[in-house]
């Protein structure tokens, strides 16, 4: 999978380190057993096109948000995380 980096051009996917999605919030202490159940075993699985956030570590170190087709791991662009 290639990557089009805005600042250093498109690179290999190895290149980067990918944070997906932000995970669910931690429930309290004394949450009930089925919301422990859902925040540790349930997570969205979006098919199609999907926006991650990826650093690229082996690069300029910027964090990215991709935009990637999750059925065939198409990327369809990528932009900067900062203005």
């Amino acid at each position: 999978m290639r990557i089009p980096c805005p600042f250093c051009g498109e690179r290999d996917s190895s290149e980067f380190l990918t944070n997906g999605s932000a995970p669910p919030p931690r429930p309290d202490a004394g949450a009930p057993f089925a919301a422990w159940h859902d925040y540790l075993h349930l997570r969205d699985n979006p098919a199609g096109t999907h926006a991650e956030l990826w650093q690229h570590i082996h690069g300029c170190r910027q964090w990215l948000r991709v935009t990637r087709n999750t059925r065939n791991h198409a990327v369809l662009g990528a932009e900067a995380c900062r203005p």
